[in-house]
Formats: C-alpha cells, structure tokens, sequence
C-alpha cells in the first residue's frame, strides 16, 4: 500500500518527477532527459501564435500571397495615397514658385477663401459641372439607342459594333487634334456640311456661348460606342419571355422598352455614368491639345486645365494644390455612392 501512494505522489506533483527533469519557475517542467521534447522558443511561439490569429482572421491565401500585393501595395500607399495627403498639406499653406520649401507650421484654408472669392474658379466649376451633366448624359442617351439598333438583329452586326467602338481606342490628344480639323474656321467640315443649308461659318472653337457644348459633342462621339457596348450587354442579359410577354400584352415597341426593358437597365447606366464622369473630369489633355496651351478657348476652362494653369504656368502650388483637391472631392462624391451601391448588392 505504501508503494502505491508512493507512485500516486510521484505521478500527479510536478516536484516528484525523475531526476533529470527541472521545474520551471512558472509550474511548468523542461525535461533534459533523451528523447525529450525541447522548450517552445518565445519568438517562434509568437509568431505562430500571431500568424494562427492572421490565419483565422483573413484566411491562410491572404497571409501566403502577401508577398505579391503587399509591395504594389506600399508603393500606391506612398506615391498615390501619400501624394494626396501632402498635397491637401501643401493646400494649407502659402507655398508658391521654388523660393522656399513649404512652411507646415501655420495651416489655413486661406487658398479655398480665395478660389471661393475667384471668379475664374467659379466659371471653371461651372463649366466643369455642365461638361460632366451633358457630356454623361447625351453620352448614355446616343449608346442606348445604338444598343437598342443592334440589338434589333441588323446585318452586319460586329463591324457596326467594332466602328462605334473604336473611337473610345484614341486617346484624348488624337481626338483633340481630330476635331480640331473638323470645326476649323475656314476648311473644317463642320462648316462646310451647315453652309449646304445657307448657315454659318460657325466659330466653334472661338465663340464662349458654344465651345463648351462643342467639346462636349466632341466627346459624346468618343465615348458614345463605350455605352452602347455596356447597354448592349444589359440587353443581352434580359430573357427573351420578357419582350414576348410584353407582345402578348399589346404594348407596341417603344411602349416595351420604356415600361419593360430600360427599367431593367439600371445596373448597366449606373455603371456607364460614373465612368463616363470619371473621363470627363479628366478631359485636361483633350482641352490642353485642342487650345494648344494651359488655356482652353474662352467659355471652355474647367478645374483641371486651372489647376494645371495655376500650378505650372503661374506657378502657385498652394493655389493649384486646393484646386486640385476640390476636383478629388469631385470624384470622390461620384464613386464614393457607387461603391456603396456595389457593396450592397454584394458585388464588392
């Protein structure tokens, strides 16, 4: 009986065990013995133990693959995100031309009174604003009929598809140059076709009340057959028994579309709008070429081809740095919604 409270004893105290076992201050044992199992070390333990949290948390692709994203990740950090950032800084200050580096001690929104009390400013938002209204809007309008057109079944089909398409394949310094031959004073087409019917010459390009819309129909053209290929992909997705139930019902062709198709377009023009405001925000190379200069033609100045002016030209950074920061929030107010849009039709 003694033996057995002996072994007993021996079995459950940590104090108790063979020889060649020590205990560890915190209750635990580190056995010395052959064929014994060495003590964890505290930084690998760690890092398995953090790596185990990440694995649970994100899954183990994303802890495998960081690898790949993490550096393109950090370099749009520093040289996108970054650059943002300092540049709303620069925005805060007085900093002009190269005499001395910019001075962080005593920010302001000095430089958003002032494109507030600019005239210039003004006329540049506005314009901006009208550009990106009517440029989005007529845009969508021409791509749905296109799609409508050839969604019909013509003859032809794909080379139709491909030439309303391939505008949108020229970048914005081609197209300036393009249009810029058209609406020529004294040779351009536009002129001549408006002189068969006793009209004109126009000066498109020199007159305020109508550059703006001039650039906008030029646009409008490149980017028309961008929508017809969205809208001719929503039409595409929609079953046919929704245009036979709309026959059955009586309701003649434009009847169906308006009531029946368009509606379940929604998706497609959302889409199509923000991308094509997107573009038009960018158009500063397109007005750049089309004026050959920092200044567009008068009527046509928006914020890009300011800010552009204001910083390079004139040389004021902080001013230039504020224009361009109103124009971010620009774009942000148009795919900040459609994000939150996306997400909530579980699509992002």
């Amino acid at each position: 009986m003694l033996d057995f409270y002996r072994r007993l004893h021996r079995t459950i105290s940590p104090s108790s065990r063979d020889d060649d076992s020590e205990v560890r201050t915190d209750g635990g044992v580190v056995s010395d013995g052959p064929g014994a199992d060495p003590a964890p070390e505290p930084d690998r333990d760690l890092t398995t133990r953090l790596k185990a949290t990440l694995d649970q948390r994100f899954g183990s692709d994303f802890i495998e693959s960081s690898v790949f994203w993490l550096p393109p990740f950090l370099l749009m950090g520093l040289f996108v995100y970054g650059a943002i950032i300092w540049n709303l800084l620069i925005s805060l200050t007085d900093y002009q031309r190269f005499e001395n580096a910019p001075d962080y001690s005593n920010l302001d929104f000095e430089m958003y009174t002032r494109a507030l009390a600019d005239t210039g400013f003004i006329d540049a938002a506005i314009n901006t604003l009208i550009l990106l209204i009517a440029f989005t809007a007529g845009t969508l309008v021409v791509g749905l009929v296109l799609a409508i057109l050839i969604d019909r079944g013509i003859r032809f089909e794909n080379t139709f598809r491909t030439i309303y398409l391939l505008p949108m394949s020229l970048s914005f310094v081609v197209t300036a140059q393009f249009w810029l031959w058209i609406y020529n004073y004294n040779n351009g087409i536009a002129n001549n076709v408006i002189g068969t019917v006793g009209l004109g010459p126009v000066s498109w390009l020199g007159n305020q009340d109508i550059v703006l819309y001039a650039v906008i129909f030029a646009l409008m053209w490149q980017f028309s057959g961008y929508a017809m290929v969205v809208y001719l992909a929503g039409l595409r997705a929609i079953p046919t028994e929704h245009y036979e139930a709309a026959t059955v019902d009586g309701a003649s062709t434009l009847k169906m579309y308006w009531r029946v198709i368009i509606p379940q377009l929604k998706g497609a023009t959302i889409s199509a709008a923000v991308v094509l405001m997107v573009f038009g925000m960018k158009a500063f190379d397109f007005l750049y070429s089309l004026s050959g200069g920092y200044r567009p033609p008068n009527g046509a100045d928006i914020l890009a081809t300011k800010m552009v002016r204001e910083a390079y030209a004139n040389l004021n950074w902080a001013y230039g740095s504020a224009i361009a920061i109103v124009l971010f929030g620009m774009a942000l107010s148009v795919i900040g919604p459609y994000l939150v849009y996306e997400y909530r039709r579980d699509n992002l």
